[in-house]
């Protein structure tokens, strides 16, 4: 039958068999019946049903026809078989023609699809009995393609599943196809063509278990049994012996652990607030997890699963430090057997914690005492069951006495120093950093430490790594006390660093690196004297490390503890340190994708602790107007970095960039969040707090949209609040400069200059509430009252307000000394005095220093407002005569007059 002239014909045929005229129905019933033996009537009824723009009811009919002769004659011995080219066009044109929007000729698809999935099993596993390998391996590859069809359909086909007969039948016929595959895998040997195309079939199966419960928890209900049956009775029996295959056991233990850890499977704690899904699979769960069945789960997973194997043994001897990045798993559990197996065992332990816990005690009680050395077996054992012990430390948490453990056995085990007994070392030392933060008193930490140094020193690499692991956890425990430590920090950072020179692979570098930083950020200051030779190595290995960008990423966090371990002292690594963060920070060089965040940490904190500003500092400065363009997430600290330029050098760092930051600020304010908004607002704030003089001539462009700003009244109290702040500082402190703003500001918006004054103090005025923070209300404060004295009726109009800001300026800072019942203002300050710190304490930075020095120029910190009040109404009454004071000073309310001369007595 030719595809293209016959179509018309049946179509029409198929829509006279839809009419409800029995006069034109019975005639194509009969020519329709007639068609079903003819070559390639089948391929016709696909191109028809797969015509969207067809009528429904015509294409439903040229399913159900389709559907009934592939049933018939898809078989090659059935009478009038199809041939196999039309098979193969039939099987192209419905893989490519999934998108069917009516639902009810999908249910005829996915029937197809089972019928062509059962059909090319059978042929399979009919042809490997008979050991025909050529067609076995054919009738496989067809297997596999129509089973991968029949995931996407069954995971992704159905809104609720369950309700079909035919993709339940699929599922539960599922687990007896494995049970086939598997039992055929005995016969297929290793090096046959075939058997890498079985494995792959047989963990597609249980692909398609694991993607419908990950999606169709619910519908999933019906299987949880022959799912749990399935996975324990192959992993966990004789009966996977000889058959089963690492990534399939992977699998089966995924299924388990979705099973056991699916939310949609445990009641809420009011039972009456679950759903009666989620009790039924809550009541299969419990009828099938007994006593006897997690006792041999959990017995069976440490004693045969957690063992070290040959293949781990002896990649430990031939490659240890590949072995340690082997044993820490990452991400890598869903594939690989030996995190996967500790998962499972993490989610059951905590599942069933009460049944289980007395089960591992007791493995844990029968080895008591030191291990013949001898005796390999048992000293495998031993590792696994210390491995359970170690997963599961928060689950036994009330159940053993880690402390007396430790003292009795724990410690006694790290020192057994022969090569055979390097498992246990190693297992012990890795213990003891799970419970580290579990449970282990602290005054047992420098036992803990002197364990630790002599294993630092073992003959054996692996278990030197794991120790330097125990270590960092140890360190970064916040029990952690540094004067415990600081006996052994010099033997603990020597022995850290020749390991550190040992290690070849990246991943062992970065590890050690970081117990390095972790130690050198605990310690702080009292690092300095070890660091010597660390400092002399690092620039050679970060010279390797080229091509491993995130190894240079844990030399740059290494360095950003060094140099706040390091303080002023830090100058002396510039030449290392500087082309490092130039490298880092420059956006135009490939790395900075990796290097970029730590960069700015370690740039920040070199200016932080920077005595005085270089040139080679300052020169690095010009990366800043890339990275302010790039507007990320970064730009918080690009500020922090702006701001410790302007803390270290302004006159020098302005000077040179001022131009050029101005524009950058300009363009980053047209488009950027408040909170950018205001970051950048307060580098202007403190520019004009350390150079007030020069400060607003520099940020010249910038300042009447402050102005504005505060006249329209912005919105955004944390805005207004900065505004003011940086109003305040040009009117206290640079009086001629703010006549200039106001004048420009008056012309552009065609105003007059008091007009712009008056608007300006009424909205300071009236939006003081904005400003929360005690120095910027104490500035706001002196700087309105420097408009005093003054003969400006716009100034005496506004004199209220001006004295109403000043009492709350008051309020704010003033205490009252108990003894002689005057007040004082809190926020002066008369001299430098270096803090006192204790020992868990951060030093003061230089930064902080630097702070500490410009305080004491500020007039927030060194001008009295108590007395400045004074002196500005004594000097406006002599402007004014006495009558015109007392006039000026009726305007202002008799409760707030009260509160100032009560501030006032003794002047």
């Amino acid at each position: 039958m030719d595809l293209n002239s016959a179509s018309t014909v049946v179509l029409q045929v198929l829509t006279q068999a839809t009419s409800q005229d029995t006069a034109v129905l019975k005639p194509a019933e009969e020519q329709l019946k007639q068609w079903e033996t003819q070559p390639g009537f089948y391929s016709v009824l696909l191109n028809i049903f797969t015509n969207h723009t067809l009528d429904v009811n015509v294409r439903w009919l040229a399913v159900l026809y389709f559907k009934n002769g592939i049933d018939r004659y898809w078989r090659r011995v059935a009478p009038h078989a199809l041939s196999e080219e039309e098979k193969t066009t039939l099987r192209a044109g419905l893989i490519t023609n999934f998108n069917e929007p009516v639902n009810q000729l999908a249910s005829g698809i996915y029937s197809f699809a089972c019928s062509l999935w059962n059909h090319h099993t059978d042929t399979f596993l009919r042809q490997v009995c008979t050991g025909d390998e050529a067609a076995a391996t054919n009738s496989l590859e067809r297997t596999l393609l129509s089973l991968k069809v029949l995931r996407k359909l069954t995971v992704h086909g159905f809104v609720e599943p369950h309700w079909n007969v035919e993709v339940m039948g699929f599922l539960h016929a599922v687990f007896e196809r494995l049970k086939q595959f598997l039992e055929c895998s005995r016969t297929v040997r290793a090096e046959n063509v075939c058997r890498d195309r079985l494995e792959k079939t047989i963990i597609l199966f249980t692909k398609v278990l694991l993607d419908f419960l990950d999606q169709h928890p619910f519908s999933f209900i019906p299987l949880i049994q022959k799912s749990l049956e399935f996975a324990v009775t192959y992993v966990f029996t004789e009966a996977g012996e000889g058959i089963v295959f690492e990534r399939f056991i992977v699998q089966c233990m995924n299924l388990i652990k979705m099973i056991v850890k699916n939310y949609a499977y445990k009641p809420s704690k009011n039972i009456e607030d679950s759903s009666p899904e989620t009790l039924e699979a809550h009541k299969i769960k419990t009828a099938f997890f007994t006593y006897p069945t997690l006792m041999e789960i959990c017995r069976r997973l440490v004693t045969h699963y957690f063992l070290l194997t040959k293949e781990e043994l002896a990649m430990w001897e031939e490659d240890p430090e590949g072995f340690t990045v082997e044993e820490t798993g990452g991400d890598s559990w869903k594939y690989s057997l030996r995190p996967c197996t500790e998962v499972l065992f993490i989610d059951i332990f905590h599942e069933y914690n009460q049944t289980l816990t007395p089960v591992l005690l007791e493995m844990v009680h029968n080895l008591q005492g030191s291990t013949n050395i001898e005796d390999t077996g048992a000293i495998l054992i031993k590792d696994a069951v210390y491995n359970a012990v170690g997963l599961a430390a928060y689950e036994l948490f009330d159940s053993v006495d880690f402390d007396q453990w430790f003292k009795n056995q724990l410690l006694a085990e790290l020192q057994v120093s022969h090569n055979r007994y390097k498992p246990i070392r190693r297992r012990v030392i890795w213990l003891i950093g799970q419970w580290i933060s579990v449970k282990f008193k602290s005054d047992l930490r420098p036992m803990l430490y002197e364990a630790i140094r002599n294993l630092l020193q073992d003959q054996d690499l692996v278990v030197r790594i794991e120790t330097a692991r125990t270590l960092k956890l140890t360190v970064d425990d916040f029990e952690f006390r540094s004067d415990q430590f600081l006996p052994f920090l010099e033997s603990m950072f020597t022995l850290l660093f020749q390991l550190l020179q040992e290690v070849n692979q990246c991943d062992t570098k970065m590890h050690v690196l970081h117990v390095l930083s972790c130690v050198i950020e605990r310690v702080n200051m009292q690092i300095r004297p070890y660091v010597g030779c660390l400092v002399q190595y690092l620039p050679l290995l970060w010279k390797q490390s080229e091509e491993h960008n995130m190894l240079r990423c844990a030399i740059l966090t290494t360095l950003i503890h060094l140099v706040q371990g390091l303080g002023a002292d830090s100058k002396n690594l510039y030449p290392f340190l500087l082309p490092i963060i130039q490298l880092s920070t420059d956006v135009s060089q490939p790395p900075h994708v990796y290097l970029l965040e730590d960069g700015l940490e370690l740039w920040l904190v070199t200016l932080e602790n920077s005595p005085c500003l270089t040139p080679e500092l300052l020169r690095i400065f010009q990366n800043m107007s890339s990275l302010l363009e790039l507007s990320s997430e970064n730009l918080k600290n690009c500020f922090k970095i702006i701001n410790a330029y302007i803390f270290l050098s302004s006159s020098e760092f302005l000077q040179t960039y001022a131009a050029g930051l101005c524009r950058s600020f300009c363009e980053l304010l047209k488009d950027i969040t408040t909170e950018g908004q205001v970051q950048v607002l307060k580098v202007v704030e403190n520019v004009l707090k350390v150079n007030p003089v020069l400060g607003p001539q520099m940020f010249q462009q910038l300042l009447p949209s402050v102005l504005r700003g505060i006249i329209d009244g912005e919105r955004y109290p944390v805005v207004m609040s900065t505004y003011l702040g940086i109003m305040g500082r040009v009117l206290l402190q640079n009086a001629s400069f703010f006549s200039l703003l106001l004048s420009q500001v008056a012309c552009e918006l065609g105003q007059e200059m008091d007009q712009i004054l008056g608007n300006m103090i009424e909205m300071w005025v009236d939006r003081m509430d904005n400003i929360t923070q005690p120095e910027r209300r104490k500035l706001s404060a002196l700087a309105l009252l420097s408009l005093l004295p003054s003969l400006n009726s716009v100034i005496q109009d506004k004199f209220c307000g001006i004295i109403n800001v000043s009492v709350e300026g008051l309020h704010d800072i003033m205490t009252e000394d108990p003894e002689t019942g005057t007040y004082k203002d809190c926020m002066l300050m008369f001299h430098f005095e270096e803090p006192k710190v204790t020992e868990d304490e951060e030093p003061p930075t230089e930064q902080d220093k630097r702070k500490k020095l410009l305080a004491l120029k500020d007039p927030v910190h060194t001008v009295s407002l108590q007395q400045f009040i004074y002196e500005k109404l004594k000097a406006q009454q002599e402007l004014l005569g006495e009558q015109g004071f007392q006039a000026l000073m009726e305007t202002v309310d008799t409760e707030i007059v009260a509160q100032l001369q009560e501030f006032l007595q003794g002047f």
